[in-house]
């Protein structure tokens, strides 16, 4: 029976412009698999902070991602999905201020973006998936049918943040979140391996003055364009 073959979606932004929120609102209309991969390089940061490691010794960062595993799995109790380190539920301990003041230094390090970059281009076997990130559009999936750039006002990034924070029970001002939001938009643009960056083919959305509703109408409408162009095939049995 033919059906309209499944696209990808490549959602990539700076910090606190909605994109993890956005992401997996659209999956979930779609029945598409969702994976927010800036929650597996906090994976690897919680790691290495929890264990120690040298981030400046390469063999200490090699030995390291030998010994860990990322996963996901959905909650039925906050209903939606959580992230495992090495078969543990870490979802609220990769959120915390102290990891996100480590996440960029840890993300510009060659070894770690090579070793995530492999795991996240193998779910992409059955296509049918919307991917955030940072580097989706560029690296990732450079072929994704649907590539979306975020924007967001600065002042109004912080205050997201710390209603997200707030929300898992985190401590936070507005001075130490707009240092960190500043200091990692810093990192993650500079860095020399996949800076941040929108994609040629992206299409920019800066959603300062959007509700989640209006947001989330618009990525959809543009997403069933693409998925409506796309080839017809014949699913497998």
């Amino acid at each position: 029976m033919a059906t309209v073959k499944p696209i990808i979606i490549a959602i990539d932004g700076f910090s606190g412009c909605g994109k993890s929120t956005l992401a997996k609102a659209l999956a979930a209309s779609l029945n598409y698999r969702h994976i927010d991969t800036g929650a597996m390089y906090r994976a690897v940061t919680l790691y290495f902070l929890e264990n120690g490691v040298d981030i400046e010794n390469p063999s200490d960062i090699e030995e390291a991602l030998k010994n860990i595993n990322i996963g996901f799995k959905f909650n039925p109790a906050t209903n939606q999905t959580d992230t495992y380190l090495n078969g543990d539920d870490r979802e609220i301990a990769i959120r915390t201020l102290q990891v996100a003041n480590f996440v960029s230094p840890v993300s510009t390090i060659s070894a770690v973006r090579s070793f995530l970059v492999k795991q996240q281009q193998k779910m992409n076997e059955h296509r049918a998936l919307v991917m955030d990130g940072r580097d989706i559009g560029t690296v990732v999936f450079p072929d994704a049918e649907l590539k979306i750039f975020m924007v967001a006002n600065d002042d109004i990034r912080v205050q997201r943040r710390l209603d997200e924070m707030q929300l898992k029970g985190q401590l936070g001002n507005f001075d130490d979140v707009a240092a960190n939001l500043r200091n990692r938009d810093l990192i993650d643009s500079t860095r020399s391996d996949s800076p941040l960056k929108k994609a040629d083919d992206a299409i920019e959305i800066d959603n300062s003055h959007l509700t989640r509703d209006e947001q989330f109408n618009l990525v959809y409408n543009l997403a069933m364009e693409k998925i409506d162009q796309g080839d017809e095939f014949t699913a497998p049995v």
